[in-house]
């Protein structure tokens, strides 16, 4: 099982479907405070339908918490900044991937940080800014999924 990773994600409706992604694929969202609105079925039930209740979302109080609450175990930093494509990797269940906010990104000092396994991107067009950040994140998840043959998945 995936672990995907939202640092202070600002846009509910993004939120809502990663959390119907990691419903429907068996991953457990972590969020890191703060985040950029307030946690209510109102804010995110358009987009997570009511599979909020299906999928495992725990909350850090922030990154150092977050290290200790996982027990600082490696991660992956997803970045437009990222020094390898994502094809270039390897991802085992039970990884971390970790993505930053819409508007900043992730900071430096989740990029640079010892846990951290390496910095990767997602393939785009010269020119192109970013991708949405729900897209981002089923991008690499299904990418990591199916490198494990989609296990535990019909």
């Amino acid at each position: 099982m995936f672990n995907i990773v939202l640092h202070q994600p600002e846009i509910p409706p993004n939120t809502g479907n990663i959390i119907r992604l990691c419903a429907n694929t068996g991953a457990k969202l972590h969020l890191i405070h703060p985040l950029g609105f307030v946690m209510s079925k109102k804010n995110l039930e358009r987009a997570a339908l009511d599979y909020g209740e299906s999928a495992e979302v725990i909350h850090h109080k922030n990154f150092e918490a977050f290290l200790s609450d996982t027990q600082t175990r490696k991660y992956f930093a997803v970045s437009t900044k990222g020094e390898s494509l994502m094809s270039d990797n390897i991802f085992e269940p039970d990884d971390y991937l970790m993505f930053g906010s819409e508007t900043k990104g992730l900071p430096k000092e989740c990029l640079i940080h010892n846990s951290c396994k390496g910095t990767i991107r997602i393939p785009m067009a010269d020119g192109s800014r970013s991708l949405n950040l729900s897209n981002s994140v089923a991008i690499l998840l299904y990418h990591a999924l199916g490198q494990n043959d989609f296990t535990e998945l019909s």
